[in-house]
């Protein structure tokens, strides 16, 4: 038997980069979660190691052969089982006086209330693709008042951005409303990533298929999401430090070495986004066709 739980003992090591007061104040914090995946389940895991001491957590998924490269639940030990039970019993295997609130049924607008509910931080764990359970969600926490915060992974980077109440709302920056799904893919990942840093690496392009809901991903850009929602949850959480707003975001690629501030004012309505979501719609028709004919 192990020594019994001891909340200050367990995370006393954060304390210097918080203060002892400042960690109190995270065990009283909730964190909503919609999406355990790649990066919401180390989301997860990695705010409990900070000490947060609630959390709201949503995914209707179970663990395949196929989250293996990325997923922090996913184990042969977790195959087939649900991904909300699963993180559940991870992050209270840090932290059994998490006091968790599980979602297996996952985000939709008849539950959204009932999961912000109590909530001081959303942060965006969604599949890519789960456009419209993403737009409800933080529609949602617009017009509650709750930050709204989502990190990308992309290619083995991370591009992020921040939706604070009473600014710039997610729908604003991406607009999205009227789009077929096709677009709304291109507008969400040129919105995410301007400056595109992970096109130039990208081995593989006949990997990525918007139509068919499929792209490759890597366990490093995970990892760094996480590294980045837990620092600006800090930030949010406990009213320190400088924020990044949108319309205004930032990119980290480490296998280029790259670190690029984003300002695009109107979002994609912006003429330097609109430019780039015609030449990003040429270049994804080139590479369909190019897959089509091979």
């Amino acid at each position: 038997m192990g020594a019994a739980f001891d909340y200050d003992q367990a995370f006393s090591r954060n304390v210097g980069w918080l203060t002892a007061d400042e960690q109190r104040m995270m065990q009283g914090k909730r964190v909503a979660i919609a999406g355990l995946g790649g990066v919401g389940g180390t989301h997860l895991l990695t705010l409990a190691r900070l000490g947060v001491g609630g959390f709201s957590i949503a995914d209707f998924d179970r663990f395949d052969v196929v989250n293996f490269n990325r997923q922090a639940g996913a184990m042969v030990s977790t195959l087939g089982q649900t991904k909300v039970e699963v993180l559940a019993s991870m992050a209270r295997d840090i932290n059994p006086a998490l006091e968790l609130r599980s979602f297996p049924e996952g985000v939709a607008a008849d539950n959204l209330d009932d999961f912000l509910h109590g909530v001081d931080l959303y942060v965006d764990g969604l599949d890519f693709f789960a456009f419209e359970a993403r737009r409800a969600t933080f529609a949602a926490c617009h017009r509650l008042g709750i930050p709204a915060i989502t990190a990308a992974p992309l290619g083995m980077g991370v591009a992020f951005l921040c939706f604070m109440p009473g600014r710039m709302s997610f729908e604003d920056y991406f607009d999205l409303a009227g789009c077929a799904e096709d677009e709304m893919a291109i507008r969400f990942l040129l919105g995410l990533s301007p400056t595109m840093l992970q096109r130039a690496y990208l081995a593989d392009p006949s990997r990525v298929d918007l139509a068919a809901h499929k792209g490759p991903s890597t366990i490093a850009a995970c990892q760094l999401c996480a590294g980045v929602c837990a620092a600006e949850a800090i930030k949010l959480l406990l009213g320190r430090g400088p924020l990044t707003v949108a319309p205004r975001g930032f990119q980290f690629d480490p296998y280029r070495n790259r670190y690029v501030r984003t300002w695009r004012p109107w979002g994609n309505r912006n003429p330097i986004q609109r430019l780039a979501l015609a030449v990003a719609r040429q270049q994804l028709a080139k590479m369909g066709a190019s897959h089509g004919g091979a």
